[in-house]
């Protein structure tokens, strides 16, 4: 999965060769073909584990820092997860049009959606936000800047570029005593993970 991520990540659908991921995972392709039948039931599980690939980042006192938290980590784990970076060029990729690209969009969405109705129950949004429109908003807006990060050829930016989609959208749907509570410069993401992990360390 790995090999195949970053063959993916590196080349998009139709460029990757099977015989490219073999080399790289050091597999024959007896072995490969056990678990997956054709470059497309790979890519399709490397899709598939994008949003499993990004840890959950620990409960908060404000639903609506975790709200942002899950964003953040995203954005940091692009750095470093190669698995992630694969799923999230095969999800954006124009080629290879026989892929199934709708999963991670639905499953961003409803993560979002749910933790964000939580937030709403808690008082925490302005009584005319819209969780419905803003959890695919937000959704929407990562694949925007994961694009336009592509492009550039800079996936470290998706750290400064979520902060300030965070700074730019709350203050429009955050109760202002809960905004002014809110970690939402870069290195949240690094810091949110560091903090879950320690804390699974120490349990």
């Amino acid at each position: 999965m790995e090999a195949a991520a970053t063959v993916f990540d590196e080349r998009g659908y139709e460029a990757a060769k099977l015989t490219d991921i073999l080399q790289l995972a050091q597999v024959t392709k007896g072995a490969l073909y056990f678990h997956f039948h054709s470059k497309e039931d790979l890519a399709h599980a490397v899709i598939d584990a994008q949003v499993s690939a990004v840890p959950v980042p620990m409960p908060q006192v404000s639903k609506l820092q975790e709200f942002v938290d899950i964003g953040m980590v995203f954005a940091h784990r692009l750095t470093t997860d190669r698995v992630l970076r694969g799923s999230v060029r095969l999800t954006l990729d124009q080629g290879g049009n026989e892929l199934s690209r709708s999963g991670p969009y639905r499953e961003w969405t409803e993560l979002n959606l749910r933790v964000l109705n939580e937030a709403k129950e808690r008082g925490e949004l302005l009584p005319h936000a819209d969780t419905e429109e803003v959890a695919p908003l937000v959704v929407g807006a990562y694949a925007g800047l994961n694009l336009m990060s592509q492009a550039l050829n800079n996936p470290a930016d998706m750290d400064r570029w979520a902060s300030s989609l965070y700074r730019h959208l709350l203050p429009s749907i955050a109760v202002p005593a809960v905004l002014a509570m809110l970690d939402m410069e870069q290195g949240r993401g690094a810091r949110a993970l560091a903090a879950a992990e320690a804390a699974t360390t120490t349990a």
